[in-house]
């Protein structure tokens, strides 16, 4: 796996009598956890066999969602006491485990980025919602509502739900009008009476017209009112509720022309057998359902304790995306952005069939006019959710291991690789690592923060920069000290 791993002995979350455990970890670490915690009821004089043996089942049993979030489990037994040893990967977010001894979802696991950030919100209202976290058709997680931002799971929502408003496909509804010419069937009997008052000119007609679905629009409306009844009790939350207030009343003003209409669940039967399956369809009607069923719907905050995950490695490629954009805005150019396809270069193999890589798809590319005037100079921005700068910054090279020397090779190599795709004279290939807000600051002050290497390719002068950026730090600083590095 592309990650080096952090030793963590992480306790469990305090709870309060009869609550179940909750685990907090972080990411791309190892976790060392007491196993003793699966033993319920009174102790037997030699506990270990039998924690063992819950244990081993308790991996076997989550195995699956275990899997899903890129972590592995073991039991290790060091001659006093049994351990749960879970080896997290890039992927954050929360999820319920199931007891081996009662087989019900009693417990649960919140993973955190292991960089500091300012928080998912407020980190999703700086990206512009690029990435959010997904929810999962699982049961809740116990006595973890204070642990998710109250209206992130909103931002999902209300996203689904424009999504589906956006590719809302209508369709043929019968309705019955008088009309100047014939339409569909005419109603004859009706006709005939128009004839003898003399009006020739309007003929009953019944005839298929192509309307929006009104019963589905109902049902958004109703769920777009409530998200915003409990989005405005959240103001003070910062500007990003604010935000999703405002998209809330776009969306609703959409659906203004109908009244607003709790369906039911012969309505989401009918929708879910119709002819509307699509993923977008899919997701807003799972969106719908969320917001009616008044899951953990209260005061303070919406859908609390709903299982979510979200990819560090998408999180970090949408983040540097944000940064870039705002660094074109001050130095100009045109940004291609790899999340959209705006970057792929296709591998022409010959024959086709024994091809392994189909297309190099670098994540940024941002093109401007040169500083000398001559031609155009490309910067090629590739994003790698690891721990390199740090380490490169706490160790020499020469005291890393081999293995995090050798995948750092290779994150050059394919950075290097991106240059190839460019013919410009000027080419800077960016390698952006994250690191913690403290260690950026600190090299910010020497003038550490990036490095610098050159070569020369024909006629082509390829610049090769290592930096990096934190998740929580003034835009503005970022954005200066990026500029300088690519300068």
């Amino acid at each position: 796996m592309n990650r080096r791993r952090i030793f963590v002995k992480a306790p469990l979350l305090p709870i309060k009598p009869g609550e179940s455990p909750c685990l907090e970890v972080v990411d791309s670490s190892t976790i060392r956890l007491p196993a003793d915690f699966l033993l319920k009821g009174q102790k037997p004089r030699d506990p270990q066999p039998q924690v063992a043996r819950l244990g081993n089942q308790f991996i076997q049993q989550n195995r699956g969602i275990l899997g899903n979030f890129g972590i592995t489990a073991n039991i290790h037994y060091d001659g006093s006491s049994v351990d749960l040893i879970l080896n997290t990967g890039t992927r954050i977010g929360a999820f319920p485990l199931l007891s081996p001894t009662s087989g019900k979802p009693d417990y649960g696991i919140i993973i955190k980025p292991r960089f500091d950030w300012s928080g998912i919100g407020p980190m999703l209202c700086k990206m512009g919602w690029k990435v959010t976290p997904f929810p999962l058709q699982l049961p809740l997680i116990p006595h973890s509502d204070r642990k998710i931002p109250p209206w992130v799971l909103s931002t999902t929502i209300l996203l689904r739900i424009k999504e589906m408003l956006d590719r809302l496909e209508r369709r043929f509804d019968f309705t019955e009008s008088d009309l100047p010419a014939p339409r569909g069937s005419i109603k004859w009997p009706q006709y005939f009476t128009n004839l003898a008052h003399a009006h020739f000119l309007q003929v009953p007609c019944r005839y298929p017209d192509l309307r929006d679905d009104n019963n589905l629009k109902a049902a958004i409306h109703f769920t777009l009112r409530k998200q915003l009844a409990s989005l405005e009790t959240q103001r003070a939350a910062g500007y990003f509720v604010l935000q999703l207030i405002d998209l809330c009343h776009s969306l609703l003003k959409r659906v203004s022309s109908v009244t607003p209409k709790r369906p039911n669940s012969l309505n989401f039967s009918a929708w879910q057998r119709g002819n509307l399956q699509t993923r977008v369809f899919r997701d807003g009607l799972q969106a719908m359902e969320w917001t009616i069923d008044d899951r953990g719907l209260a005061g303070l905050g919406d859908l609390q304790g709903l299982p979510w995950i979200l990819s560090m490695e998408e999180f970090f490629e949408a983040w540097v995306e944000t940064v870039a954009g705002e660094l074109t805005k001050r130095i100009g150019g045109i940004l291609r952005v790899g999340r959209k396809r705006e970057t792929v270069a296709p591998l022409v193999w010959n024959p086709s069939y024994v091809g392994s890589q189909k297309y190099l798809l670098p994540d940024l590319v941002l093109e401007r006019a040169a500083s000398d005037g001559n031609g155009i100079e490309t910067i090629i921005f590739d994003a790698k959710y690891k721990g390199h700068w740090e380490d490169l910054n706490v160790n020499r090279w020469g005291n890393l291991d081999e293995e995090l020397r050798e995948r750092h090779r290779a994150d050059l190599l394919q950075v290097l690789a991106y240059s190839t795709l460019s013919d410009a004279n000027r080419i800077i290939s960016c390698l952006v690592y994250p690191c913690r807000k403290q260690t950026w600051q600190s090299l910010r002050k020497r003038g550490m923060v990036y490095h610098h290497a050159s070569l020369n390719a024909g006629k082509r002068n390829i610049i090769l920069v290592l930096t990096a950026i934190p998740m929580e730090a003034k835009m503005e600083e970022v954005i200066e000290t990026l500029a300088a590095a690519v300068a």
